[in-house]
């Protein structure tokens, strides 16, 4: 059968070509009603849209050829209101979406969700006016609930949460892959000679993304030292950060040679105990930053899991899918190892 032309679906339809061409793109510059106008010819026609053209048009906008046809929505979950910007990790994630939404021609409007001028039916009412056809979560940090208040949302529009698992509501999301990458760590300083890494982790943070940073190093524990106790790990941080001997405690309790961490204040905390790094001990850091560019650790792509989150929303917003999923989709990121000076090699007698 012969695939049937644009003219032929805009006669049909009542429209121009031009017409036909945004409509099937889904551009809000349509009317709805004339959208579904459209489609509706298309189908009838048996009219499918050429992968080529497709192909063809991804490449205009990564070139810059390409104007924004529609519009995304960056909700910020932080506490912070200036967390897309001013956090550590947060526009780092942002930098990502608004690379990969500008590539296929999409542009992206911030909102806050914890703006107490805000409830989620004004928002979804915005949305809607604005012709914003689904929105990616960034910057949930401490919880793995989103807000009540805006349940409404997630009932008419797709989202992509970056970072955690969400699971209230249950959405789909990316993020890093956080068990290969403390297994990956584990590996890079048994390599280097360290026999006795421990870790210094956040419960907190390890509850947010369901333990897998902790079966990461349990996992490298069990393959590289078969049959040994593992190190406690210290999670007294609070305790620490008002006392500095809880950790020092610990620290002389299990003599590690090399800490694998999240945070920096590891490091102040070590030289308030008179330790050198990486003389007297490594660190290793879970989530390697640019700010700190000297750390050895993983650097987890952030900015990847920024794109592949808008990868996903865009995908979503082309099958029409609306509301909480009834199963959830995850696409994880893999880290890379960055080399640095907080750690050394060591001799390791055979």
């Amino acid at each position: 059968m012969q695939r049937p032309s644009m003219a032929r679906v805009a006669n049909l339809a009542g429209v121009s070509k031009n017409t036909v061409s945004l409509a099937l793109r889904g551009s809000t510059r349509i009317a709805a009603a004339t959208r579904e106008k459209v489609e509706a010819a298309a189908a009838s026609l048996g009219y499918r849209r050429n992968p080529a053209v497709g192909c063809l048009m991804a490449e205009l906008r990564r070139s810059g050829s390409a104007r924004f046809e529609a519009t995304l929505a960056l909700l910020n979950a932080n506490g912070d209101a200036s967390a897309l910007r001013t956090h550590p990790t947060v526009p780092v994630y942002v930098e990502g979406a608004r690379r990969r939404a500008a590539e296929l021609g999409y542009g992206m409007d911030e909102f806050w969700l914890h703006d107490p001028a805000m409830g989620g039916a004004r928002l979804a009412g915005i949305l809607r006016a604005r012709g914003i056809r689904g929105a990616v979560v960034v910057g949930l940090l401490r919880s793995n609930e989103l807000p009540e208040q805006m349940r409404v949302l997630w009932d008419e529009f797709p989202a992509v949460v970056t970072g955690v698992r969400v699971r209230s509501p249950e959405l789909s999301f990316a993020g890093s892959d956080q068990y290969s990458l403390a297994l990956k760590a584990y590996e890079h300083a048994w390599d280097l000679g360290y026999r006795r890494p421990a870790l210094v982790l956040d419960p907190q943070i390890d509850a947010l993304i369901d333990g897998r940073f902790t079966a990461g190093y349990l996992m490298g524990q069990q393959r590289f030292r078969a049959g040994e106790r593992p190190l406690e790990p210290f999670v007294q941080l609070v305790e620490a950060r008002k006392d500095v001997r809880r950790f020092r405690e610990w620290f002389d309790t299990s003599k590690p040679d090399v800490l694998f961490v999240l945070y920096h204040e590891v490091e102040r905390w070590l030289a308030a105990c008179g330790l050198r790094v990486p003389e007297d001990v490594g660190l290793i850091q879970y989530e390697w930053r640019k700010q700190r560019s000297h750390w050895a650790g993983m650097d987890q792509r952030n900015d990847l899991v920024g794109e592949a989150a808008v990868d996903l929303l865009v995908s979503m917003i082309h099958h029409g899918q609306q509301g909480v999923p009834e199963r959830s989709i995850a696409t994880q990121v893999t880290s890379k190892w960055v080399p640095g000076s907080t750690v050394r090699r060591l001799s390791v007698s055979v």
